[in-house]
């Protein structure tokens, strides 16, 4: 397609300004050797990146021999990127006039601002509310500036530019990325681009993700963080990226220690202060990889940029020396990662290839006189054993040992799509080896054991794709009744109106119980007598507790007594906790006792509850419950909403899942019902945002049933207000984009936004597509087999909200009950967020019926209900039907030169 120059420049992603500038000013450029505004001068001047450079300094006619002007506002053509090294109480100023003149974008070297204190964070105030304002968008201030080896381009303050590569990194810490600079030259690392954020006020991680997931140089992105500033924008374009492109991420502050230094430096604001461990489940509900070492940041972006993911976690390793082989053994156990059970079929041919005495067993030793015809048979052996997700070579330099020869063996097999990695150990004899392999996109590392850790990485980052990506099952009862969940609502208005944000026991097993999540039957008595007329209907025995005791997250007896087995054991154990409750000064109104049969089943003691993270807002967490939980602390976390695949990938966090699945030989749990449970409790989360905390301990799992045995809930303070309720890391499903709809034959259908479980609908779908409304909707010819894959239909079912929204027409079958999807439409956000594409596409049976205007109508209605400034589509010329929908609905409709037609709505008046 033809576009004129004001086609292009409206194309032009927003953050081309950086990373592609056509002309960059220098503001602050100096004369001086030594100086900021000399080095960025220089740097740009001396690198050709296909941009014209200007200077900008007030005291001089020119500055390297090339013409200075005296402000932005001279210079004689529109400007790209201002890179800034003025003084900081003048950099507000210089920004002013950058935006009169409509500069893109702003590049803040300077330093001068939220490390220096009160005064500091006030010219980044200004600064952020400039941005905001003015239309321009800034990196730093406190930046190193940013590189594109690919065009040259080198807006830093740095020695040298970076070696090109296929390394896309992002860092927030300049000198840390300055002393990655000087270390990618000796080993050999390339860069797609390199990024140093300084403190964030306006372009922040997502941004950059996501233009780096766009990028075809880029294929792995590495990230040094320090805070993460915006959690859902964030998790958002991590989300998405992911799935295409490894994103590695080194986080400082896992230690106490280390989180307080990283509170004291200038990145830091309150709002970034969050657990370590909530962001480490962050990372794993979003598919980004956390490294935890310098080593094994830039090792697994090599790694993963070169090999598949492996399909799971089994390795087989290979060597020519057994010491080896226990090195790496260890660290793949000890990693996460499982040695592969070779078949019997490989054992045999393994038999008939090597002498007999072989230790015949995985780690593979295949002898000291192994050559590389050795090496390379058994290579492929083992390559096609199906058993076997990964292979690790290990060679080490004996005498008869040929690393270069072995080395173009094994880059001639072809692994059947498993990664395979390798560790020539040695230093020269090995070296022209180790450069015949990474040739061949077959990574070296130099130990054994460095090398089964990073497979084991491998599959914990292909571990946690496949779950965000794995298509749930939708469970049967997901929706809670319009009337229960009234139930709930009036049970915390109540609590609220009576400025009672603690629950007592009763109050929130009630709650829970309106989610349809299972609770014991627990009464209240007031009386001595009373307690034991409720422990006698119930049956002995009996537990007797306070209906109103502390949030604590742990197992405590204190306040409970149990095994209560006579009227007279209940009577004592009333008047203890009596007198508890008025030692304790309880309202007077909270303090009954509870009485509960005390349960002998055998099963599993589990803790689940939820917090509020000041990062990440609502956090819910899973693990051993009961009195043995407190001893193991063993539990893990996860960020509402789940689905069944996300509950069960949170249990599978767990020590106790082992002994939950029956692995500690015992009857196992009912999985399948604790999934539902999970994900019933996070839907509680998500609706109920005046709920703070929730405490189950225990919830009893038998493999029979679930029962909640104790609980307590503590809502926000009576005054809160809505706006001040923390919000969802990850935006849950729009309900409040479903809409029922007639068409023209009368059949009634729900238009209603798109989820994970509708794959398989999807699937039968597109059966309904004939081959020109495949061709009308994506312009080109698609077969059903391409157009059904898992890999892509993820990319349709599987979406974030944030950044799209999906919207489906279901329709039920009156008489079998069985539904079916008639028509797919979707809103997806350019680069620029305030604009969205649109395309739609209707099932050939029911074309005609007005299913495409009422899935267009909805798109603008969500379009304008998200704040979005206008809409666009592309559509062929050929398509008379769509263009002449768009024309009744407002669109306006442009055609370009030789191409398809771009139809517009604007979504503001």
């Amino acid at each position: 397609m033809r576009y004129d120059v004001a086609a292009e420049e409206k194309n032009r992603r927003p953050l081309d300004a950086f990373f592609k500038p056509r002309t960059v000013v220098v503001i602050g450029a100096s004369n001086t050797p030594g100086s900021v505004g000399h080095a960025i001068f220089w740097n740009l001047i001396s690198n050709p990146f296909g941009g014209t450079v200007y200077a900008v300094n007030p005291k001089r006619h020119n500055v390297l021999g090339i013409l200075a002007y005296p402000s932005v506002k001279a210079l004689p053509e529109p400007i790209d990127l201002a890179m800034i090294v003025t003084p900081a109480d003048t950099v507000p100023d210089v920004l002013d006039e950058c935006i009169a003149v409509k500069v893109r974008g702003a590049i803040i070297i300077s330093a001068g601002f939220s490390e220096t204190g009160e005064a500091g964070r006030a010219l980044e105030a200004q600064i952020r509310e400039k941005a905001r304002l003015g239309g321009i968008r800034i990196i730093g201030p406190n930046s190193l500036g940013l590189m594109n080896p690919q065009s040259g381009l080198n807006a830093a303050y740095a020695a040298q530019i970076a070696p090109k590569g296929s390394v896309g990194f992002i860092s927030q810490s300049g000198a840390l990325a300055a002393a990655v600079l000087d270390w990618s030259a000796e080993v050999n690392v390339g860069f797609s681009a390199f990024v140093s954020f300084g403190s964030m006020v306006d372009v922040g991680w997502s941004e950059v993700i996501s233009y780096l997931g766009n990028d075809p140089n880029t294929r792995s992105i590495v990230v040094y963080m320090q805070s993460i500033g915006d959690a859902r924008s964030f998790l958002s374009a991590a989300r998405e990226v992911a799935l295409s492109k490894p994103i590695i991420v080194l986080r400082a502050g896992e230690t106490e220690k280390g989180a307080w230094i990283a509170e004291q430096t200038p990145y830091f604001s309150e709002p970034d202060q969050c657990s370590d461990e909530v962001i480490s489940a962050a990372f794993r509900r979003s598919g980004v990889l956390r490294v935890y070492d310098m080593e094994s940041l830039f090792s697994m972006a090599e790694v993963l940029g070169k090999q598949p993911r492996p399909r799971g976690p089994r390795l087989a390793i290979l060597s020519n020396s057994a010491g080896p082989n226990i090195l790496a053994t260890d660290s793949l156990l000890k990693s996460g990662g499982e040695l592969s059970t070779l078949s019997k079929h490989t054992m045999e041919e393994l038999n008939a290839l090597l002498p007999s005495y072989w230790n015949k067993d995985n780690p593979m030793d295949i002898l000291a006189d192994a050559n590389d015809e050795r090496y390379g048979e058994s290579a492929e052996i083992v390559a096609r054993d199906e058993n076997t997700d990964g292979l690790l070579v290990i060679l080490t330099p004996q005498v008869l040992s040929e690393p270069t020869k072995t080395a173009e063996r094994l880059s001639t097999i072809n692994f059947r799509g498993k990664p395979v990695l390798a560790s020539w150990m040695g230093g020269a004899k090995v070296a022209e080896g180790d450069a015949i392999l990474n040739e061949h996109n077959i990574p070296t590392l130099a130990y054994p054991d460095t090398a089964a850790k990073v497979f084991a990485a491998m599959w914990r980052y292909s571990y946690n794709i496949r779950g965000i990506y794995e298509t749930p099952v939708l469970l049967p009862g997901n929706h809670v009744d319009p009337q229960q969940y009234k139930e709930a609502e009036e049970i915390i208005q109540t609590a609220l109106t009576h400025q009672q944000p603690l629950l007592s026991e009763v109050a929130s097993k009630r709650l829970l119980s309106s989610y349809g999540l299972p609770v014991i039957q627990t009464y209240t008595a007031h009386s001595e007598e009373e307690a034991v007329h409720l422990a006698e209907k119930l049956g002995y025995p009996v537990v007797l507790k306070l209906n109103y005791t502390p949030m604590s997250h742990t197992y405590s007896s204190s306040s409970a007594h149990m095994n209560l087995a006579t009227p007279d054991a209940v009577r004592n154990a009333y008047r203890r906790l009596r007198e508890t409750a008025l030692e304790g000064l309880i309202p007077d109104d909270l303090q009954a006792i509870t009485v509960r049969p005390m349960l002998l089943d055998e099963g599993y003691r589990i803790i689940l509850g939820s917090m509020i993270d000041p990062q990440f807002g609502p956090v819910l967490f899973f693990g051993s419950g009961g009195p043995l939980g407190e001893v193991i602390r063993d539990r893990a976390l996860a960020l509402p909403p789940l689905n069944s695949t996300l509950a069960r990938r949170l249990m599978e966090q767990t020590r106790c899942y082992n002994a939950l699945c029956g692995r500690a030989g015992g009857r196992p749990a009912d999985l399948a019902q604790l999934e539902q449970f999970l994900v019933r409790f996070s839907q509680l989360l998500v609706e109920q945002p005046w709920i703070r905390e929730i405490d189950i301990n225990p919830l009893l799992a038998t493999h029979e049933r679930l029962v909640i045995l104790d609980a307590r809930m503590l809502l926000h303070a009576p005054d809160t207000s809505p706006e001040q309720f923390p919000k969802l890391a990850i935006r849950p499903y729009p309900t409040e984009y479903t809409f029922p709809h007639t068409l023209k034959n009368g059949e009634n259908l729900v238009l209603r936004a798109i989820r994970p479980e509708d794959e398989a609908m999807m699937v039968e779908f597109h059966q309904t597509l004939s081959d020109d409304t495949v061709y009308f909707r994506y312009m080109t010819r698609q077969n059903l087999d391409e157009r059904i894959k898992h890999e892509r239909l993820t990319r349709i079912c599987f979406i974030d909200y944030d950044r799209q929204i999906g919207i489906v027409a279901e329709y039920t079958d009156p008489k079998t009950g069985a539904p079916r999807l008639l028509g797919v439409a979707r809103l997806v956000r350019l680069f620029d967020e305030s604009e969205a594409e649109f395309a739609l596409v209707v099932s050939d049976p029911v074309q005609g019926q007005g299913l495409g205007e009422a899935l267009l109508s909805t798109l603008i209605r969500i379009a304008k209900a998200e704040k979005l400034n206008r809409i666009t589509g592309s559509i062929l010329p050929d398509n008379r039907a769509m263009l002449q929908l768009c024309h009744k609905l407002g669109f306006t409709l442009e055609k370009p030169v030789g191409g398809e037609v771009i139809a517009v709505y604007s979504c503001t008046p």
